[in-house]
């Protein structure tokens, strides 16, 4: 990729350039903890955004694509938002640095990615972190990566339309090779802890299919997860979110909200002391205990948060069948990927009769992505 990133920034842009790097993100556990004030548990991964870049002495942003073979430019001086969609990115994060006081000026990149596009591992925010830190890094302006995943996330809220919560910036900026990262979603406070799973490897299959309730059955579950809160807090008022809730206070409240409203709190509180458990486990080495974790979550979220669908249920169903580690959907849902933690003595047969059987039951083919957890946010 850096090869061909050069040759074409060489023909562009002449000489000169400075490569960086960003990196796209999984989840290993903690889904739809975010919003409810809990515990995520990401880590980057060895796929992400690669770019040449240097200062071009003007006020102008030049750019190329390789993976769409398009060029965009534009300006600095000007408030306009460029008409493709793609450029957005930049354009946003060029806008974000200068108003946390960032000095940006005019610079030419090509760049271009190896992040499955569609399959919830975060593309965007791989483009955002790595021009974020380019920028940062070429005009010495200090910022800390925090500030850098910021960046990443106002772009998404301000020129690129999705009001997205912070994880994937952060994975972006602040992964570590071998490392996977506790947030809170509430207090920003966060963790490294080890995850070199030695005798196993971690493996994506995609489903390649997105049902379309996921949009409007994302707002009723967090409408469900905030009246549930709201009813635990008036017996117990230091709750302001369901991360804050013990499993007997949510019993208390049983009678006075919907069995609906119920259930998916009890996933959610669940799902948060889940999280901990892994961690615990990981520093143990027992990944056998985390692999059985990911098997609970993925039981809650296709039953008690209702978000999975036939795909994913059939491809956890199957990885159980086969004596996989764990294995459970990853993402808001209703489509996506499984995410699966499979013995290396396991994997061929694994990955071969997850794909002959799946062709069979849905009659197209699912893709397959190995991951590895690698470095964010980097100067090449």
């Amino acid at each position: 990729m850096k090869d061909i990133i050069h040759s074409k920034f060489t023909d562009l842009f002449g000489e000169g350039g400075v490569f960086y790097a960003s990196a796209g993100r999984i989840n290993l556990i903690g889904e739809h903890t975010d919003y409810n004030g809990g515990y995520v548990f990401p880590g980057a991964i060895d796929k992400g955004i690669m770019t040449e870049i240097k200062l071009n002495g003007t006020s102008k942003v030049r750019l190329f694509a390789i993976d769409r073979d398009e060029y965009a430019e534009f300006s600095l001086d000007e408030d306009i938002l460029p008409g493709q969609h793609w450029p957005r990115y930049i354009y946003g994060v060029c806008r974000e640095t200068a108003k946390r006081g960032g000095k940006v000026a005019g610079f030419d990149a090509v760049f271009a990615g190896d992040v499955p596009l569609g399959a919830g591992l975060s593309s965007s925010a791989a483009l955002e972190s790595c021009f974020a830190y380019a920028i940062n890094d070429l005009m010495d302006n200090g910022l800390d990566l925090f500030t850098l995943a910021r960046i990443g996330q106002s772009t998404e809220h301000n020129y690129c339309g999705v009001k997205c919560g912070i994880m994937d910036q952060f994975a972006s900026c602040f992964g570590k090779a071998g490392q996977l990262i506790r947030l809170n979603c509430k207090t920003l406070e966060y963790q490294y802890f080890p995850f070199n799973p030695v005798g196993y490897k971690l493996v994506l299959l995609d489903t390649c299919v997105k049902h379309m309730l996921a949009d409007s059955a994302y707002n009723k579950r967090r409408e469900s997860c905030e009246r549930a809160a709201a009813a635990i807090k008036q017996n117990h008022p230091e709750v302001d979110f369901l991360s804050d809730s013990k499993r007997v206070w949510l019993d208390e409240v049983r009678g006075k909200i919907t069995e609906e409203d119920f259930i998916r709190a009890e996933y959610v509180i669940g799902e948060v002391q889940r999280v901990l458990d892994v961690c615990d486990a990981l520093e143990r080495g027992d990944y056998e205990t985390v692999g059985e974790l990911m098997y609970q979550t993925h039981f809650g979220l296709s039953r008690l948060y209702e978000v999975s669908c036939p795909e994913l249920d059939f491809l956890a169903r199957l990885a159980r069948k086969m004596d996989v580690t764990g294995s459970r959907v990853m993402g808001g849902g209703f489509g996506g990927c499984t995410i699966n933690l499979v013995k290396d003595e396991l994997y061929d047969q694994f990955v071969a009769a997850a794909s002959a059987k799946f062709r069979e039951e849905f009659g197209h083919d699912l893709k397959v992505y190995d991951v590895v957890i690698s470095d964010g946010a980097r100067k090449l």
